[in-house]
């Protein structure tokens, strides 16, 4: 009977153990407010440890790749790229923005904390004109400036805390019953915690690019046509809730969504008035 009984109960001092540690955690994190959403978020990197992370990564993809140095496309990303710094306001006056051109084709564009860009040719034919890349970096900067990076560890350190925790608490169970239980746990954190977090930091970066490419002087209803292209050439994708990244297709309603405000501040940077939004 007891050998029964050790191979069914939960251990109740490792979950209360990984309770107390996530909360150390959570109170000690550092605060984060988004400069453009007001929202208060929970980071587990410092701006510095961001700075250098960033720094290594890109340098780590300068090595290894074909940079193209001159050239009217050069030209045209590091053109973009200076507006959307310029337009990320306070918020990026710290960093130390720099962008390079990749000669590549991949479809793909990224900024590594603290102001690191990346573009890929293969996605020049997709953005198509200044605004289409403006949009794509708009979205890319905004990464950045909202600290995902820092708040995708701090989520994950808290997933994976809780996870440690329930694995000791079962560690008397039966192991194949132990190795379901953990894999239903896991796939559970993935779909229903990870993923989810990621798909709200895509939506809240497309928001925040289109402030920043409007406030740049590029129309943000230009990243409605944008994703319509890449909804024409990406192929197919994976059902939503398994992706990192909303589907082409909501994100285009988002964006539809995230406009007025977008259109208020290209107003102000001397764009078309907003009426003609209603045509999209």
């Amino acid at each position: 009977m007891y050998s029964e009984n050790r191979r069914t109960t939960l251990k109740l001092a490792p979950l209360l153990i990984a309770g107390l540690f996530i909360l150390f955690q959570f109170l000690s994190a550092d605060r984060f407010t988004n400069p453009e959403t007001g929202k208060s978020e929970r980071v587990a990197l410092s701006p510095q440890q961001e700075e250098t992370l960033g720094l290594q990564a890109y340098q780590e993809v300068l090595s290894t790749s074909k940079v193209v140095q001159s050239g009217p496309e050069a030209d045209m990303v590091r053109r973009v790229a200076s507006k959307i710094a310029s337009a990320t306001g306070n918020a990026g006056a710290d960093f130390n923005w720099e962008v390079t051109l990749v000669n590549s084709p991949q479809v793909n564009a990224f900024c590594l904390p603290r102001g690191k860009i990346v573009v890929y040719t293969g996605i020049l034919p997709v953005t198509e004109n200044e605004a289409g890349l403006a949009t794509v970096l708009g979205h890319e900067v905004a990464h950045a400036i909202a600290r995902h990076g820092a708040q995708r560890v701090f989520q994950n350190s808290i997933t994976q805390t809780a996870l440690i925790g329930a694995a000791y608490s079962m560690s008397d169970m039966d192991y194949q019953k132990r190795q379901t239980i953990m894999g239903l746990l896991g796939a559970g954190a993935q779909y229903g915690v990870l993923l989810p977090f990621s798909r709200s930091h895509e939506s809240e970066a497309d928001e925040m690019g289109l402030i920043y490419m409007a406030r740049a002087g590029y129309d943000p209803r230009e990243s409605i046509t944008f994703w319509q292209r890449m909804n024409e050439t990406g192929g197919s994708q994976p059902p939503e809730f398994l992706s990192t990244h909303p589907s082409h297709g909501r994100r285009i309603e988002d964006l539809k969504a995230f406009l007025p405000r977008a259109m208020q501040e290209y107003e102000k940077a001397g764009g078309t008035p907003a009426q003609q939004t209603q045509s999209l």
